[in-house]
């Protein structure tokens, strides 16, 4: 079972958290190394399939399958419980907005932090198990803000979960006329294939904090990846890992959050699903996009199950207006908006 522990669990046997650079397996992995070591020692070492017990000689002898105890029943149990919350966490985060992209935008791209500096050991260590830096400021260099820009704006404007993101590869990109084009080979919603691609123009320059077509050139000219997964693991000194592995979602998301301690922004509510979400709401409240949301994100439009409605509305995020403003005569006017076409307040 210390396997499954070690494979799964986020916390060590003496209490310390993980670092959040190794991959961590889920429920059902877990679940399965459980099944094959009941196996084993069932079948293979011939203990059958009786629970773990104190003989009945009461010499202190065990017998039965050790796999199947109450101790191995309370840690799965207890793992269930915790992934279980941690999804939770995940569904319930705050949406991520332009404003909040813009001020990352604007911070990352100051010369101190967006140049890429010589390899100093100690120096500009990611956050995690790698070694933090006692000056927050250092967590992170051009390289790494690079790719987190990529990752923000892919994640954005695209409507994508963070464990889609990460499993992007070099090849899934592709440039064809006047934009970028992404094939993603896989995706939640469409089990089956049948995936649309994302077509990726390059957007005006005031709105270059949300472009993922600018953000993927900059990571890409610094990186120089030609083939491989889009985004690796950050390793120590602003390096990128030479081996071909994702970044985990554990140390993207302690990257993020040291980002948004740069602008002042408390990270706790924001977690690897408020991309996802602030996508959708961008789209809809600045976009003025009705179904083509739907149609964009690979969404049903049947409203089943009320999936649009969740991203769109939730007592998390901060409302677009406050509610004593709704009928306010003093409030300023709305005039149509020379982008979208509609009657609002971003003219």
């Amino acid at each position: 079972m210390l396997t499954c522990h070690e494979s799964c669990d986020s916390i060590n046997l003496d209490g310390s958290s993980k670092s959040s650079t190794k991959d961590r397996g889920t429920y059902g992995h877990a679940q399965k190394m459980q099944a094959s070591m009941t196996y084993a020692f069932g079948k293979l070492c011939g203990l059958g399939n009786m629970h773990w017990h104190e003989s009945d000689a009461g010499d202190g002898t065990m017998v039965g399958n050790p796999s199947i105890s109450v101790e191995v029943s309370l840690f799965m149990c207890s793992l269930r419980r915790c992934k279980v919350t941690l999804k939770i966490s995940e569904d319930f985060a705050h949406a991520i907005t332009s404003e909040i992209l813009f001020k990352l935008h604007y911070h990352n791209h100051l010369p101190q932090n967006w140049t890429v500096q010589a390899y100093q050991p100690g120096r500009q260590k990611p956050a995690g198990g790698l070694g933090t830096s006692k000056n927050l400021e250092c967590w992170g260099g051009g390289r790494v803000r690079r790719l987190l820009q990529a990752a923000y704006t892919v994640a954005f404007l695209c409507m994508l979960r963070f464990d889609e993101v990460l499993k992007i590869q070099v090849h899934d990109l592709c440039v064809e006329k006047n934009w970028v084009v992404l094939y993603l080979p896989f995706l939640k919603t469409h089990q089956n294939g049948d995936i649309k691609p994302f077509y990726l123009w390059v957007l005006p320059s005031d709105e270059a904090h949300i472009c993922p077509t600018r953000a993927l050139a900059a990571w890409l000219c610094e990186s120089k990846l030609t083939a491989g997964y889009l985004f690796r693991k950050v390793a120590s000194g602003d390096r990128i890992a030479e081996a071909n592995s994702p970044m985990s979602s554990e140390q993207f998301l302690e990257l993020f959050r040291n980002n948004l301690l740069d602008i002042n922004i408390d990270p706790a509510p924001y977690g690897t699903h408020s991309f996802h979400r602030g996508g959708c709401q961008y789209l809809h409240v600045e976009r003025h996009w009705n179904l083509r949301i739907c149609e964009w994100g690979g969404w049903s439009t049947e409203f089943t199950n009320m999936t649009i409605v969740k991203y769109l509305i939730s007592s998390n995020d901060d409302p677009a207006e406050p509610r004593e403003h709704f009928f306010d005569p003093n409030q300023r006017p709305t005039i149509k908006c020379q982008q979208c076409g509609w009657c609002c307040s971003c003219a």
